[in-house]
C-alpha cells in the first residue's frame, strides 16, 4: 500500500478510530452520552477577558510542564471518567500523554492505558487494542475531526484547551482560591469557539474551525484557574457536541490541570512504517 493509498485509509477511519477510543472503549457506544487583584479585572468583565486571552500566551512563555487530564461522560444512569497524565511542550505544540480508559462494563478485563502523543494537526495512538498490533501506532489527522479532537481523543490537548480561551466572549473574576496548593485567581465565563479559531496558532485554527462547525454550539462554558504569573493551573470547559445517531447533544467536561513548569519533555514521532496501514475495528 503505497504512503498516500496509507493516508487516506487514515483520513477516512480517523473519527470512527478516536470516537471508538472514548466511547465504545467507555463502555458508552454509539448511543452517545445520555478587590485587591487589579489584574482579575472587575465583575463586568472587561479586565478579566484580556487577562484570559492572554492565558496561552503565558504558557508559551513557560516552555512546558506537566499535565493531568480527566473526561467526563454519562449515558442513561452511567457516568465514566477517562483520566491521563503527562507532560507537553507550548513552544513546539508537542506532548505525550498515558490515557486511563475505565474499566470493561463488566469487570472481567483491566484496560491497558493508551500512549497518546499529540502534534500539530495529528494524533498518535498505541495500544490501541481492535485489531492494531501492539507495536504500531495509529495515526489520526486531527484537523478531519468534527470536534478538532477537542473530545474524542479522550483527553483535551493542553494547548488547544487554553487557545478555547482566546475566544473568551464573557467573563467574571469569582475571587481567590488554591489549585493543588499554588494561590491562582478563579475566573467563570464563556468562549465562542468561531472566535477561538480566528485568534488561534497556525496548528489550532484548522481544528477549533472544525470544533465550531461540529459542536452542537460554538458556546463553551469553562472556569479557568490563573496563577499569580498568569498561566492556567486548571481550566475545565464544557463542550456540547452531536453523537453519531444521537439526536439530543452530549455533555462533556473536560478539565485540563498543569503543574511543574519547565519540566523536561522529550517526544519522538512514530516512523512511517511503525503506524498502522490496515482495517480499524471498533471495540
Amino acid at each position: 500500500m503505497t504512503g498516500r493509498q496509507r493516508e487516506g485509509r487514515h483520513r477516512r477511519t480517523g473519527a470512527t478510530v478516536v470516537a471508538a477510543v472514548v466511547l465504545a472503549g467507555a463502555g458508552l457506544g454509539s448511543a452517545g452520552c445520555s478587590g485587591g487583584d487589579a489584574a482579575a479585572g472587575d465583575s463586568r468583565g472587561g479586565e478579566a477577558v484580556a487577562v484570559l486571552r492572554q492565558s496561552a500566551d503565558r504558557l508559551v512563555g513557560a516552555g512546558s510542564s506537566k499535565a493531568r487530564t480527566s473526561m467526563e461522560m454519562a449515558a442513561g444512569g452511567t457516568r465514566v471518567t477517562i483520566r491521563g497524565a503527562g507532560v507537553y511542550d507550548y513552544r513546539k505544540r508537542m506532548g505525550r500523554l498515558k490515557v486511563l480508559l475505565p474499566q470493561d462494563p463488566a469487570g472481567v478485563a483491566e484496560r491497558r492505558p493508551i500512549t497518546e502523543l499529540l502534534a500539530p494537526g495529528a494524533l498518535f495512538m498505541k495500544n490501541r487494542g481492535a485489531g492494531v498490533p501492539a507495536d504500531k501506532w495509529v495515526r489520526v489527522d486531527t484537523r478531519t475531526l468534527s470536534d478538532g479532537n477537542l473530545v474524542t481523543g479522550g483527553a483535551t490537548d493542553p494547548f488547544t484547551a487554553a487557545e478555547v480561551l482566546l475566544g473568551t466572549r464573557t467573563a467574571t473574576y469569582v475571587g481567590r482560591t488554591e489549585v493543588a496548593g499554588t494561590g491562582v485567581r478563579h475566573y467563570r465565563g464563556t468562549a465562542d469557539l468561531a472566535d477561538a479559531a480566528r485568534r488561534a496558532s497556525k496548528g489550532n485554527e484548522e481544528p477549533l474551525k472544525a470544533a465550531a462547525k461540529g459542536f452542537a454550539t460554538t458556546e463553551v462554558p469553562f472556569d479557568a484557574y490563573l496563577d499569580d504569573e498568569g498561566r492556567i493551573r486548571k481550566v475545565r470547559h464544557r463542550f456540547s457536541f452531536l453523537n453519531g445517531q444521537q439526536k439530543s447533544p452530549v455533555a462533556v467536561a473536560s478539565t485540563t490541570l498543569l503543574y511543574d513548569f519547565g519540566a523536561s519533555v522529550r517526544v519522538r514521532l512514530p516512523r512511517t512504517d511503525d503506524i498502522y496501514a490496515g482495517r480499524i475495528a471498533e471495540e
